[in-house]
């Protein structure tokens, strides 16, 4: 099953596809940005049952270099078969629309990050015929975007750190550069790189994170991101009033307890030593739920004369 970060580290880039140009500065390589994009279909299948689909596909037309094809994968970890794949989507790619044809391999860990950007052979040794070697992006070389005007500057590639970081110790101050951002964005412009952040990071702590931010710093976007905190934080609430008012029974029939066993007691003293109890006195006593004042006539009721003496003067 795709999972939520492997959407997010591909489907930016159809978002936005000059992010690949402006990424490109950072991967060693100088694309020139985009004139025109057009997204391509993904399905690379053929007339055999085996089915083939890249990430993300899309056509770049530039100013000065022509058009060529980017295929961008979203690679979450080290896998033997994915090279012969690229190899047969750019072979494929290259001879479907006859254009030159580029690969991006998005990552968010450095492993998976040096394994992917590795030259791999189809031939051998002596005879490489086809060799793949795909431009890498990820926690080595995507930027650290800390300040939130520089964020601001370029919020996509300010998401796409954010989530080629998600396990890195710098995202923290990513997210909330970003967040603070994002505040003076148009909704329309917030609300899809808020949810590819949250797609990106995943299950990872920094998910934790990026909810809050939203729920608090960005509290004008309404998403099921941003109502799902602000609804585990009414559920608190109300959890935390439930427990006061259990603990607030809890505490009457306690001191409730503790009263009808001092009257009782009262009354065994007067009892034990054979003072005659009236109605008025036996109801009084009875009818105290003061522990204090039924301790006082505990003591009492050692020493007075008469039951009235004990409960007289309160």
């Amino acid at each position: 099953m795709v999972s939520p970060p492997h959407e997010a580290m591909h489907r930016i880039f159809q978002h936005d596809p000059g992010l690949f140009s402006r990424v490109s500065r950072f991967l060693g390589v100088d694309i020139p940005a985009p004139v025109k994009a057009t997204a391509l279909p993904t399905d690379l299948t053929e007339t055999n049952p085996v089915e083939r689909r890249v990430d993300t596909l899309l056509r770049l037309e530039t100013a000065d270099q022509g058009s060529f094809i980017l295929a961008v994968e979203a690679q979450g970890k080290k896998h033997p078969d994915k090279p012969a794949s690229w190899a047969y989507y750019t072979a494929y790619l290259w001879t479907k629309y006859r254009l030159p044809t580029a690969l991006l391999v998005v990552c968010q860990d450095h492993a998976t990050a040096r394994w992917a950007k590795q030259a791999v052979s189809c031939g051998p040794p002596q005879l490489p015929t086809l060799t793949v070697q795909p431009l890498v992006a990820g926690p080595h070389n995507m930027p650290v975007i800390t300040d939130p005007e520089e964020a601001r500057a370029d919020l996509v590639l300010a998401s796409l750190a954010a989530i080629t970081h998600a396990a890195e110790p710098d995202v923290d101050v990513i997210l909330k550069a970003l967040s603070t951002a994002l505040r003076d964005a148009p909704e329309d412009v917030a609300k899809p790189l808020i949810e590819f952040t949250a797609q990106g990071l995943a299950k990872r702590p920094a998910k934790n994170l990026w909810r809050n931010l939203v729920a608090v710093d960005l509290s004008f976007y309404k998403s099921y991101l941003a109502e799902e905190v602000r609804a585990e934080v009414r559920k608190a609430v109300r959890d935390e009033v439930r427990k006061e008012v259990q603990a607030e029974v809890r505490d009457e029939a306690l001191t409730q307890g503790e009263a009808r066993r001092a009257a009782a007691d009262v009354l065994a003293v007067l009892a034990e030593r054979g003072l005659p109890v009236s109605d008025a006195v036996r109801e009084r006593i009875d009818g105290c739920d003061d522990p204090e004042t039924l301790s006082r006539w505990l003591r009492r009721a050692v020493t007075a004369s008469t039951a009235e003496d004990v409960v007289s003067g309160a």
